[in-house]
């Protein structure tokens, strides 16, 4: 039995169920091995070890989180250019957990808080997706190209008492995170009302909850931690977060399917790919669809303010 300080990366395939289903159990077998061993072979390129493949996943160990990153971000970037040529039916994706922190490895296997957060991450985070610890991030100081973190506020994790604050890893190199983005016909009312707002209001079906800005951040998703509960396979586990910030209400989508904002009195839709949103006075949100697709689960909001 050996305990080390170290980065735990947990990488898992999402979309083998229906694989199997089109491909057979054969071929589906063949394909997520090649995966699997190709996704060990990058680990072992930037410096890491495969503790154990896990069907459709790969456990691995890091000296450091900048070979961890390094390694997650190789995998996204050469997967997703792959997947361009794959029938929908048959695409596999990637999602990732990275996690830093002491591992007891015993009998081939390790143990340790770390290996069940970066599991419970790569669970969280969704395809296409890399959530790691702050400890992580803070390793990488050095800039990388096409790589930013956007902090998720604190996330709950299952099993753990308290919150953590957890980043995303932006590594998709076309994408620009746009903070705040607002129609400008909204922009006169936000700087009157926002500063003193006092909460934001959230319904959904027989649902209404009230924030207060003292609760923020807070999440919506379909996972039983999220703050505002959506249960609906078109909503990702943690799909979007609400936070304060700079005086608004800051809509976060985190989703692998995207999230679409409708202000009233407006018709025009604003859509959400893992960039932010400035939420003022009322609207709907509408989560995994736009608001054209009338089954869309749609959550309505609006602020209010302080006395």
């Amino acid at each position: 039995m050996t305990a080390s300080n170290t980065c735990v990366v947990f990488a898992d395939l999402s979309g083998s169920t229906g694989v199997f289903e089109t491909l057979g159990n054969e071929l589906a077998t063949e394909a997520v091995t090649s995966l699997t061993q190709w996704i060990g072979t990058v680990c072992v390129q930037h410096g890491g070890r495969v503790i154990k493949m896990l069907g459709d996943g790969v456990l691995a160990l890091f000296p450091d989180g900048v070979s961890a990153i390094d390694a997650a971000v190789e995998m996204q970037r050469i997967h997703a250019e792959r997947l361009r040529d794959w029938p929908n039916q048959v695409r596999m994706r990637l999602q990732i957990g990275v996690a830093a922190g002491e591992v007891v490895e015993v009998d081939g296997d390790c143990y340790g808080d770390s290996v069940n957060v970066a599991s419970r991450l790569s669970d969280l985070s969704g395809a296409d997706q890399i959530w790691a610890t702050e400890p992580v991030v803070l390793q990488c100081t050095a800039q990388r190209s096409g790589v930013r973190f956007l902090s998720l506020g604190a996330v709950p994790i299952r099993g753990k008492t308290g919150s953590a604050t957890m980043y995303r890893v932006e590594w998709q190199e076309d994408v620009h995170t746009m903070n705040l983005t607002l129609p400008a016909a909204m922009l006169h009312r936000t700087a009157r009302a926002q500063p003193q707002a006092a909460g934001i209001e959230l319904s959904w079906l027989d649902q209404q909850l009230r924030f207060n800005v003292a609760r923020l951040p807070i999440h919506l998703g379909r996972d039983e931690q999220a703050e505002f509960m959506v249960n609906d396979q078109r909503v990702s586990r943690l799909h979007a977060s609400i936070s304060w910030r700079q005086g608004n209400f800051v809509l976060t989508d985190l989703s692998s399917y995207g999230t679409w904002v409708r202000f009233g009195g407006n018709s025009t839709e604003l859509a959400l790919r893992r960039n932010d949103c400035a939420l003022a006075d009322s609207g709907d949100i509408a989560l995994g669809a736009s608001f054209d697709d009338f089954t869309v689960p749609t959550i309505s909001f609006r602020t209010r303010a302080g006395p």
